[in-house]
């Protein structure tokens, strides 16, 4: 069982669901079971959160698989991705005076 895979299907926001098996090239969809929103309320056209799921991929955007998520299976470890360059700090632009536009202060104030 990998739990807490994020599912992102088109034109809705994320759900979270426990499927049975990892995704497979073969596979024209994805069974799970145990799916709920992201803050873990049942979804409202769900009747029972454990019954069991099957979304064809031509509905899915992508399914995001928590790195741990597979309990003892072939999950990968940071070492085993290439090295991932570290994030870069926001810096701020300096903020630039601004110019008051006149006639565009008189039109709101005429509306």
């Amino acid at each position: 069982m990998i739990r807490n895979v994020v599912l992102h299907l088109n034109g809705e926001q994320p759900l979270l669901a426990d499927l049975y098996e990892a995704p497979s090239p073969g596979d024209v969809g994805l069974r799970c079971t145990n799916l709920r929103s992201m803050n873990g309320k049942r979804p409202v056209f769900v009747d029972d959160i454990k019954s069991i799921f099957f979304f064809p991929y031509l509905h899915m955007r992508f399914v995001e698989i928590p790195p741990g998520a597979i309990a003892g299976g072939d999950a990968l470890e940071v070492s085993d991705v290439d090295e991932v360059p570290p994030e870069r700090p926001v810096v701020p632009e300096p903020e630039s005076e601004l110019e008051i536009d006149e006639d565009f202060l008189r039109r709101i104030r005429e509306v």
